[in-house]
């Protein structure tokens, strides 16, 4: 039996394999902006999320471009990928594996699921049932897979990207909130602006099927980067400055629930990975205020009278507006170390 998934490919003696190169970021912007228009601030939560073993929920309508978008960032990297559809009818078996009899040596062996990646695209998440979502948060949160009794570690770097479609309810479950804790960012994909919808007339038209970015960074590369992000200092100013702005968003009289300690954990990796981005070895009060939203929105849970308008029934939910109103709010009311 395998006690390990498949090891993070790249060519180790690649010239660029020696550092991260300064501009990473950009360049992933600039060759996954090639096919999927409009998405730099996407890409680069993307970017962060994998610089700081995170994982991260895309949460938009159809016809936005989320598993394409997904699919070019994971083709950019010299990282193992697979995808896995989400339906009501599937098993924990079918993200994990299991252990199945081998006629050949009459022995039992262990086939491992899509799990065992670098890059897994969760896709429609929340149409799997609650006992197939729950597979994967060992997997999220201790990087390891339990079958039978025995424990496999998975392969590191491992980021989970799961997208879900915040309009349809039918047939849908839920994520509970123990595992939205689990992502570090909830990023919100809206429509694009109308020169961005132009531009992808544009290029579909030309090219419809257009083949997905290169691959630009290599495995050492994503290890460097990750060893960078966490290498970079924080000062203890910045460390009250997390604590103030997630324990403030616990003070909003429309919320349920704030963020968790946890939060503010995910919230100063993020900010360490955008400072390794930005070439810095230090964080500042703007990477933690940039990053606010994505970090906290999904830990926050709003009172149900402030969801929709009152007196307006069958309203559409107000919870994005209200949640960035509540996470600005927090953030301004705490005083920015200097």
């Amino acid at each position: 039996m395998s006690d390990a998934g498949p090891e993070p490919r790249g060519d180790a003696g690649s010239a660029e394999a020696v550092g991260v190169p300064a501009d990473l970021l950009s360049r992933l912007q600039q060759a996954i902006g090639e096919n999927v228009i409009g998405y730099g601030d996407a890409i680069e939560a993307l970017t962060i999320a994998l610089a700081c073993d995170g994982h991260l929920l895309l949460e938009g309508v159809p016809g936005l471009a989320k598993t394409y978008l997904v699919r070019s960032f994971a083709h950019a990297l010299d990282l193992t990928f697979r995808r896995i559809q989400f339906t009501p009818d599937m098993l924990p078996a079918d993200i994990i594996g299991n252990v199945v009899l081998n006629p050949s040596s009459r022995s039992l062996e262990f086939r491992a699921g899509p799990v065992f990646s670098n890059v897994l695209l969760a896709d429609e998440i929340n149409r799997a049932p609650p006992k197939v979502q729950s597979a994967l948060l060992e997997a999220m949160q201790e990087y390891q897979v339990t079958v039978d009794g025995r424990t496999y570690p998975l392969a590191r770097p491992f980021l989970v990207i799961a997208t879900q479609n915040p309009i349809e309810q039918g047939g849908t479950y839920p994520l509970p909130e123990a595992q939205l804790d689990r992502f570090l960012f909830r990023y919100l994909l809206t429509y694009p602006s109308r020169p961005d919808e132009v531009q992808i007339l544009r290029r579909q038209g030309e090219a419809p099927g257009r083949e997905p970015a290169p691959r630009i960074v290599t495995a050492e590369q994503v290890a460097l980067l990750r060893a960078r992000q966490a290498a970079t200092y924080v000062s203890p100013a910045i460390l009250e400055y997390v604590a103030d702005v997630v324990r403030e968003t616990r003070n909003d009289p429309r919320i349920l629930l704030g963020a968790s300690p946890r939060a503010g954990v995910h919230l100063l990796w993020a900010a360490r990975a955008r400072a390794a981005l930005d070439a810095r070895r230090y964080v500042l009060p703007d990477d933690v205020r940039a990053l606010a939203f994505a970090t906290l929105n999904h830990r926050i849970i709003l009172k149900p009278e402030v969801r929709r308008p009152p007196g307006r029934e069958g309203a559409a939910p107000r919870e994005p507006e209200v949640l960035r109103e509540v996470v600005s709010g927090a953030v301004d009311r705490v005083a920015v170390p200097r």
